[in-house]
């Protein structure tokens, strides 16, 4: 036998897959809800707790609840699904972080709220109220060089009436962040009341009935 046949029969070497490593899956688009004490540095806590785990949050809404003492956070931010379960757990660790859910893969309504300036002539100015209005948007300022536009929906539907209104040069955009809500009769602001939580201002019982309070 020649020694080009040895070579070919020989079997290569395999190289193993990569091990699996926990934190290290793909990234994508997660929504999270957190109900908060209404505290100063509650905000600060929470976004340097984000900020340390190295994740880039793309959006932070904060507002009231029915009840004066309580607020609700909505954080938008992009990375693994082992790396945010691990950083829900450390929020709770903050002693006025209430509840925390991730409403990822929850059925919910989801809007965002931005306004627009956008550079308009006599010529283009009724070109620009169609697709606004199109895009289910409305004029709320009219000037002799631009109008402003009110934009609500999801954070998609925002982002593609940006892309085109860039056509006509935007001078100034703002844009609130997500917020959102689950669908149907269930509510995390009940499930905190419920809890006790809500009075106490303290975390909420874990599912095994441990509190996560920490010692």
């Amino acid at each position: 036998m020649s020694v080009d046949a040895e070579t070919n029969s020989a079997p290569t070497h395999v190289t193993p897959p990569a091990r699996a490593v926990p934190g290290m899956g793909a990234a994508r688009r997660h929504v999270l809800v957190a109900i908060v004490l209404n505290k100063p540095g509650v905000l600060n806590r929470v976004a340097s707790l984000m900020r340390a785990r190295n994740f880039n949050i793309e959006s932070l809404a904060v507002s009231h609840t029915d009840q004066p003492d309580v607020s609700r956070m909505t954080i938008t931010l992009r990375a693994d699904d082992v790396a945010v379960e691990q950083a829900i757990k450390q929020l709770y660790r903050l002693i006025d972080v209430l509840k925390v859910q991730d409403v990822t893969n929850e059925h919910t309504v989801e809007h965002e709220l931005a306004l627009i300036k956008v550079r308009a002539t006599d010529r283009n100015r009724m070109e620009i109220v169609k697709i606004v209005e199109l895009y289910k948007g409305r004029v709320v300022d009219l000037a002799a060089d631009c109008v402003i536009v009110e934009a609500a929906g999801t954070e998609a539907e925002v982002d593609a009436l940006v892309v085109l209104l860039r056509g006509f040069v935007i001078k100034e955009l703002v844009r609130t962040g997500t917020v959102v809500m689950t669908r149907g009769s269930g509510s995390i602001e009940e499930a905190v009341k419920s809890s006790g939580a809500w009075r106490r201002g303290a975390p909420p019982a874990t599912s095994e009935g441990e509190s996560t309070e920490p010692r």
